[in-house]
């Protein structure tokens, strides 16, 4: 397809008619000149491609497919290699289904545990979910089908989800909320971008010209066209110069002309509908050069390696005695209404129409199970029957596995979850069956962390989140020792809500959300402020265990563009195979109050699979970025200069190797020097105190005695202090009549060279 040529000869009618779907799926087709429609479906845990009237809601019907694990799963594995694979499947699914884009993956940060699409987004931590988008987009996009990472940005809760206003600095926004897409974007190259419903600081996303233009595009190089979230066009010529290209779904028209009036009057140069229309025909070009006509959907080969990929997601969060793995003779009772008809998947756009569903009862064949319900899957009350019906069960046998988790009702896209309880009847009936066989184990279904009060009541855990169509199978697998469990936890399990960083000012007042807790998001909050947690980031266990050491980098001390090469070796000190998440964070050792940063943040993660006895070295390679917050005055990235603790472990909380390297970064240089610029900050500028020390005796900085004045503290040391947090303007006040206005607007003249001196320095 010769687009130049095509655009040239398009009308201006044709133009704006390509910049919205000509149905709920597809974008336009022009016959005359040979532009197909291309179809997008949902994802990104499956092909929702719907065969009757279309919906984005996952009412009507779609084609039969294959549910895989929900991002929250996914996630979980910490597996880069798993998830690409899973990407080239769904790839693969498309391909064979004749669908150009499919609408994932999800990355939006989990800022609370309550926000109701949790399920189908990977984690609180953006390299996380940056790490496992990456994959899934390079393997999706192996196989000439494209995907549309989303929902850009700051979506974190469905609560007004199309009319709130997330309102977030630039550093937090930079940290934590664009950083979870920014290396998917920079290195795997998603064909297209989903713009968000919600506002940002006012803004509508799709209207955002700095995300979608100066950030997305001018920074990160991204060179695909950005489509909106389904309905979230707001005021399409405005969306359109900001770089917001196709409005989906179809508008029928009216938004059409709004642009050709624009156009016409003279209102929008033809150049940005050009630019727009380029974007989209690139892109519907690429899909029609990757057509692969002879792909072929096999769902139950795609089933069975759903079943695989679920069973390295499921997290053993606890395993007292050694209560698992089951043995096949070993009399276990099944209780719960989710052994026999699991939860495995969310509601909303990304719901699958299944065509198979296996369950854990189902799958139990071959092994000393007996059944017994318990609870009603979709009610809150105790069902007494039911109850003692589980209770005698239990008590009959060896070991006993409650089937618990989130109804549907709990969780899904639209509305965010009230509370992180567990229906009631479920915890009641944990409690009694725990009561009745000191052997309890329970097995988790659900998209987001929960509150255990029965957890010291229970000898083991095991979160399975929603993990597909499988799940069955995948659990029995787990539970009986076919595969060691070996996913880590991507978020923090809190122990209340009221103990979760934005538990204030979630879905904040009215249409405005505060992102108050800022930078200090999921782990980063609770190790600050050293709250403990049911369960921390990165936490998991295996059936066989791991030691950790010999830490070790190539160097100390680091100077502009070192890289920082990290080596541990991990050896498996049990007696089976399994596979261990390496983790490594970095943990900042400077003292001053130039910038807040959390205590720890995750900065790699390698998952090796190791024999009994076997030892594996694991590297890393840290570049500056690593070591760097953003600079709101100065809008970039700085590492600061000082020491680092590099800590490697296997959770956010168990870091047993630590090594502490220093890294000779940026000073934490004012931009500006102003009359209110403090004496502290100043006295950072490499010579300032050359210049400012003729005027320490202002604030008898120069006393050498260490009398003891009124309040009991040296006079040199009260002076020093005083002198550290007093601006320039306070030479004036407490000079005495001894220093002059002019004279400190000379100092601050003096001081601004110096600093653009260091600072040129630097750079260079």
């Amino acid at each position: 397809m010769n687009i130049p040529e095509i655009v040239s000869q398009l009308t201006q009618e044709e133009k704006a008619s390509l910049c919205s779907g000509g149905d709920f799926w597809h974008t336009k087709a022009i016959e005359r000149l040979g532009i197909p429609a291309m179809m997008m479906c949902d994802g990104p845990h499956g092909l929702r491609k719907q065969n009757l009237v279309s919906d984005n809601m996952g009412i009507n019907d779609s084609i039969p497919a294959v549910c895989f694990p929900a991002g929250c799963a996914t996630a979980s594995s910490f597996d880069r290699a798993l998830v690409r694979q899973m990407g080239e499947a769904l790839g693969n699914e498309c391909q064979a289904e004749d669908v150009g884009v499919i609408l994932g993956p999800a990355v939006n940060i989990k800022r609370s545990p309550l926000c109701g699409r949790n399920f189908e987004y990977y984690s609180e931590d953006p390299y996380v979910a940056s790490q496992m988008a990456s994959s899934f987009i390079q393997g999706v996009q192996s196989q000439n089908v494209g995907t549309s990472i989303k929902h850009f940005y700051a979506n974190n809760q469905e609560h007004r989800r199309m009319s709130s206003s997330s309102e977030l600095d630039e550093r937090t926004a930079r940290e934590i909320y664009l950083s979870a897409f920014e290396t998917a974007i920079r290195e795997a190259k998603p064909w297209t971008v989903m713009c968000s419903y919600n506002r940002i600081n006012g803004v509508y996303a799709a209207e955002n010209r700095w995300a979608l233009t100066d950030v997305l595009r001018g920074e990160w190089g991204f060179d695909g066209f950005v489509v909106s979230d389904w309905g979230a066009v707001n005021d399409r010529v405005p969306d359109l110069e900001a770089g917001m290209d196709l409005e989906m779904p179809a508008s029928g028209g009216f938004r059409d002309e709004e642009i050709i009036t624009a156009v016409r009057v003279g209102r929008m140069p033809e150049a940005v509908l050009d630019q727009a229309v380029t974007r989209i025909l690139t892109i519907v070009d690429r899909y029609l050069c990757g057509r692969n006509p002879k792909a072929v959907f096999d769902r139950e080969k795609d089933h069975a390696l759903a079943r695989e990929i679920a069973g390295q997601c499921m997290v053993l969060l606890k395993n007292e005695d050694q209560v698992l793995p089951l043995k096949r003779t070993q009399k276990a009772a099944f209780i719960g209404a989710f052994a026999e008809k699991p939860r495995y998947q969310g509601g909303g756009s990304s719901h699958i129409n299944s065509f198979k569903v296996e369950s854990a009862l189902e799958m139990a064949k071959g092994c000393c199970v007996t059944y017994a319900k318990g609870f009603a899957a979709e009610s809150e009350l105790v069902d007494e029957a039911l109850l003692a019906e589980a209770v005698e069960a239990a008590a009959e046998a060896d070991v006993a596995v409650v089937f618990a988790g989130l109804p549907d009702s709990f969780e899904s896209e639209g509305f965010d979850r009230k509370h992180m309880e567990l229906p009631l009847c479920q915890n009641v009936l944990i409690s009694a069956v725990a009561k009745a066989n000191p052997n309890t184990v329970v097995v988790l279904h659900n998209g987001a962390p929960v509150e255990m009060p029965w957890i010291s009541e229970v000898k083991g855990i095991l979160e399975t989140y929603l993990c597909g169509q499988a799940v069955g199978g995948a659990v029995i697998d787990v539970l009986y020792g076919e595969v060691n469990p070996s996913g880590h936890l991507a978020e923090t399990f809190p122990r209340a809500l009221r103990e979760t960083p934005s538990y204030i000012s979630f879905q904040g007042e009215g249409d405005r959300v505060e992102y108050r807790e800022g930078v200090f998001v999921g782990y980063r909050y609770y190790a600050t402020k050293k709250i403990p947690v049911l369960f921390p980031f990165g936490h998991g266990l295996s059936y066989t265990t791991f030691a950790f050491s010999n830490l070790r980098t190539n160097q100390v001390v680091y100077h502009r563009g070192d890289r920082v090469e990290v080596s541990v070796d991990v050896t498996n000190t049990g007696d089976r195979y399994g596979k261990e998440v390496v983790q490594l964070y970095i943990m900042p050792q400077i003292e001053t109050d130039a910038i807040l940063r959390p205590v720890l943040e995750l900065r790699g993660f390698e998952k090796i699979g190791l024999k009994s006895g076997e030892t594996k070295t694991v590297h890393f390679t840290l570049d500056r970025r690593a070591f760097s917050s953003y600079n709101i005055q100065r809008q970039k990235w700085m590492a600061e200069r000082g020491d680092y603790i590099i800590a490697c472990g296997d959770s956010s909380e168990n870091l047993p190797m630590q090594q502490t390297v220093h890294i000779e970064g940026d000073l934490p240089i004012p931009k500006c020097i102003t009359m209110d610029t403090t004496f502290g900050d100043v006295l950072r500028i490499p010579g300032a105190a050359n210049l400012v020390t003729p005027f320490a005796a202002v604030f008898g900085a120069t006393n050498e005695s260490a009398d003891e004045n009124a309040m009991g503290e040296s006079t040199a040391e009260m002076m020093e202090a005083m002198m550290q947090y007093m601006p320039i303007r306070g030479l004036i006040s407490f000079g005495g009549g001894t220093v002059t206005t002019r004279q400190c607007e000379e100092l601050i003249q003096k001081l601004n060279v110096l600093a653009e001196a260091a600072e040129q320095k630097y750079e260079s």
